[in-house]
């Protein structure tokens, strides 16, 4: 089944069955689910955003009015023509309203609690879902069909009084809710005469009167969302975009031990039938790095020290040792892959992937992003707990595998399974380690620290010049061994390694654009890989792009490629990874860290300033 553009799909709710990445994302950063247009929970996984899914219609291919169709919640208003959607203003809290011909109207509050209770932040694995009657006297179905062990079991569905009971082959849940359950159970139309309450959650006794609970918790969550956005430092230009990026960014984040996950999906294709098909719902070390970085240009602090305590665990754990690029959203270290086969996979474009192998994997670029992680917490004094000399030392052991490993080849950031080099990128990164082991050591007035850094950065940084300038092309080469072309060599500006006006990045810059810009899109690389030629776009690349424009001069033109590359967001005001530079449909896993962190960079690099704007 081939994919098609976006623009050609049927709305839901009016025949088309194709799956999309126009879907709106809630959550709490425990829990997350994702929605569809039509008002459909299409995605959820339980009890983490790596684990089992409860609804995994995103990833099957059955028509939503197969009797055998499973994996979603839908709340429909019968005979309905039109479907709006919008967030609650700074929330992740989303309302959908359905309206029928004639004048019937529905409107569902979806969102996961997430405020302070008795001092905690009560952050359950819960969705929660309000339908009230807005106009006339609408009538609806409420269709909840689960799944389990990746749709390979049935689920056990019992009813109560008041509740519908799950049994899940890794935990039970319970719906509990006011509405008329034998009505729910056969899937009938009813009237809507008052607000409808549901709360899915752990198979609990709702110990509270369920109406007012929730409505309760609709409050706080709004309040305790909105608070957390006031205190971010936007840029004056683009703010609803770099603020719902934000808020994305931090439902990425697993709040319990600070990590960060590159994506709430797994297995949406790079592509149309390529089988880059990879599980995205883990922490990488890299990509964990470029969303903190992001969250701190807005200050948003809060993330950055949640993550600060997942990554010294995992220093701690490697004991000076071998850092893997990714971990599961508790530290664990062996995310083994395997495939699902009892689900198609998007639009029937399997396979299905759990787990990602490049756990396995040798990438040295890890061991700058953890120091470049790190290395604020031996400066910022705002922090709650700054850095202090044990930390440095732990430190002191990445950057010594940093320096022994540098130019040693690895599978590099894009993760070749197949092949190795000597990656510029990766050996860049290293070289960042040691130099900011260096601001670190001087941060704590330890100058011959500082020195010892200093010398073996300066080393590594001739080192790779000799190795990966290319007199001929006038560029560096992605790698050390051939003059091949990677788009991450746009970062060496953001990485400190050369300057904007240094003939060799003005070089390297003409090289990239030659080989790897298609119009508004830049590819990671245009070489044949393990799974062919690459034929989508990856939208950080763009990103970088932009920065690389407005830094040397070109801002006009960033800004309107920046303007370009809004435009292409879903209705959510979010992006997935890839995006076909043909059609303009987004493809890969959804929402995109690397992608959202593109925009906020974007953005507060060629905002107006706020004296300007006021």
């Amino acid at each position: 089944m081939r994919g098609r553009p976006i623009n050609s799909i049927h709305h839901p709710l009016l025949g088309g069955d194709a799956r999309t990445l126009d879907l709106w994302p809630i959550g709490n950063c425990q829990a997350s689910a994702l929605i569809d247009r039509a008002g459909r929970m299409v995605w959820a996984c339980v009890p983490r955003v790596d684990g089992d899914p409860v609804f995994s219609a995103l990833l099957d291919d059955a028509e939503w009015d197969d009797e055998a169709a499973r994996g979603f919640w839908a709340i429909e208003l019968e005979n309905c023509v039109a479907v709006e959607q919008h967030y609650l203003r700074n929330t992740p809290v989303l309302i959908t309203r359905q309206s029928d011909a004639q004048g019937n109207a529905i409107e569902i509050f979806d969102f996961c609690p997430r405020h302070k209770h008795k001092g905690r932040m009560y952050r359950p694995v819960a969705f929660a879902r309000i339908v009230r009657p807005v106009a006339g006297s609408p009538r609806i179905r409420v269709r909840l069909r689960p799944t389990t062990a990746w749709n390979a079991e049935s689920v056990p569905i019992s009813y109560g009084s008041n509740h519908i009971r799950m049994v899940l082959s890794y935990m039970a849940m319970r719906v509990s809710t006011d509405a008329p359950i034998g009505l729910i159970a056969q899937e009938s139309w009813f009237r809507l005469e008052q607000d409808a309450h549901f709360f899915m959650g752990p198979d609990e006794g709702f110990s509270d009167a369920l109406r007012p609970a929730i409505e309760r918790m609709l409050d706080d969550t709004i309040e305790e969302w909105r608070l957390w956005v006031r205190g971010l430092a936007i840029p004056a230009e683009w703010q609803e975009a770099v603020i719902r990026s934000a808020i994305t960014l931090k439902l990425c984040q697993h709040e319990e031990t600070g990590a960060i996950v590159a994506a709430l999906t797994t297995s949406i294709p790079e592509h149309a039938d390529s089988g880059r098909n990879w599980d995205y719902r883990y922490c990488w070390v890299r990509d964990a790095y470029y969303t903190v970085e992001a969250l701190n240009r807005l200050g948003a602090l809060d993330v950055l020290e949640s993550y600060l305590v997942y990554l010294r665990n995992i220093v701690d754990g490697a004991k000076g040792g071998h850092i893997q690029p990714l971990y599961d959203v508790r530290g664990k270290a062996t995310l083994t892959e395997w495939e699902a086969d009892k689900l198609p996979g998007y639009r029937g474009m399997g396979p299905v992937r759990v787990g990602n192998a490049a756990y396995s994997q040798i990438q040295h670029d890890a061991y700058g992003q953890i120091v470049l992680s790190s290395v604020q917490g031996f400066i910022d004094q705002r922090l709650l707990r700054m850095a202090g000399h044990a930390d440095f030392e732990a430190l002191e052991a990445v950057g010594e595998r940093a320096w022994t490993v540098y130019d040693k080849p690895d599978a590099g950031l894009w993760e070749l399974r197949n092949r190795t080099h000597v990656h510029s990128y990766s050996a860049v990164m290293c070289w960042a380690a040691c130099d900011r082991l260096a601001h670190a050591a001087q941060a704590l007035d330890l100058p011959l620290r500082a020195a010892h850094w200093q010398n073996r950065a300066d080393t590594m940084k001739a080192r790779i010049v000799e190795a990966a300038w290319r007199a001929d092309s006038k560029a560096i080469s992605a790698n050390f061994e051939d003059d091949s072309r990677d788009a991450s060599l746009l970062q060496l500006l953001d990485l400190r390694f050369l300057t904007a006006d240094d003939p060799m990045f003005v070089g390297t810059l003409a090289a990239l654009e030659a080989d790897l810009r298609r119009g508004n899109d830049m590819l990671r690389y245009s070489t044949p890989d393990d799974f062919g030629e690459p034929v989508t776009a990856f939208n950080v690349c763009t990103f970088w792009l932009i920065e690389a424009l407005h830094r040397t001069g070109r801002t006009e033109e960033a800004r309107r490629l920046f303007e370009e590359m809004l435009s292409r967001r879903t209705a959510a005001g979010l992006l997935s990874e890839d995006i076909d530079p043909a059609t303009g449909e987004l493809w890969g896993n959804y929402p995109q860290t690397y992608s959202l962190v593109g925009i906020i960079n974007c953005a507060v690099l060629l905002s107006k300033p706020w004296s300007v704007m006021r």
